[in-house]
């Protein structure tokens, strides 16, 4: 993969495998574990932008690089087994833990682990030419990275969820914009990654403390009760709103000026 910073508080990941449609090695998953706890930290970024080309954000696993878990010792094989799709699940985890906001640009296919994989970032555009499919079942599998997990809770209609994992079926941009798993539709690549790039640019703009806190607090709140949830950002808050950015918020919204929050 390719990381660029079109600005300092912005980070682009495009991933980089075109002979293969961007297909994911095991090379590829710990680069975006790598990648992402990186961002979690830097204190200059502030929103990650991650993206794909034209004709394919990710076409799924590389068959490639499989891992056959069959041998003599069944216990030996689930015990192996258990251990590398787990290190994958903290691979595309990484995304949805990294406390900066992660925006996922996807053209062309966006199939198997590119479902895992933008499932598990907090705003999603596409082109119209994005094709989804969550094609496990194809292959003779139930999708364990993520996208059984999450898909769910991002469209809320277990109907279609259903739909599309019990038969593999390709997706088209528009279907999957109607159901909530895109926010935003665009005509062409370019149109896409400069749409991501200036939501970047406005997240970026807010103070980071602010904007970690709420990430935080809304992946939170899908995981648990309103009263755990409302529990966790008193908790939360009784510290974060300490910070020196919310005077100068107040102070620069009365004023009608722009704020210059100081990085983390």
């Amino acid at each position: 993969m390719v990381v660029t910073y079109p600005s300092p508080e912005i980070g682009l990941v495009t991933l980089n495998r075109p002979k293969k449609l961007n297909a994911m090695d095991r090379v590829m998953y710990s680069e975006i574990k790598r990648v992402f706890e990186f961002f979690s930290k830097d204190p200059v970024v502030r929103c990650v932008v991650i993206t794909g080309n034209d004709r394919s954000f990710c076409a799924g696993m590389d068959f490639n690089d499989g891992t056959s878990y069959v041998s003599d010792d069944p216990a030996r094989s689930a015990l192996r087994a258990q251990e590398d799709v787990k290190n994958l699940q903290d691979s595309i985890t990484a995304v949805e833990l990294c406390r900066k906001p992660v925006i996922a640009a996807v053209s062309g296919y966006c199939i198997g682990a590119g479902v895992d994989l933008i499932t598990a970032c907090c705003i999603r555009y596409c082109t119209k030419n994005a094709v989804i499919s969550v094609r496990e079942i194809v292959l003779g599998m139930a999708a364990d990275i993520g996208t059984l997990e999450r898909l769910p809770k991002i469209v809320g209609n277990e109907s279609w969820v259903k739909e599309i994992v019990y038969t593999g079926k390709d997706v088209k941009a528009q279907e999957a914009l109607n159901h909530g798993l895109f926010s935003k539709m665009f005509e062409t690549h370019e149109d896409t990654v400069k749409a991501a790039l200036d939501l970047a640019s406005n997240i970026a703009d807010k103070s980071p403390v602010a904007m970690i806190g709420s990430k935080i607090n809304l992946n939170y709140s899908r995981d648990h009760s309103v009263h755990e949830s409302l529990d966790f950002v008193v908790k939360w808050n009784s510290w974060a709103l300490q910070t020196k950015d919310l005077n100068d918020s107040v102070v620069a919204m009365i004023q009608k000026k722009k704020v210059t929050y100081p990085k983390l």
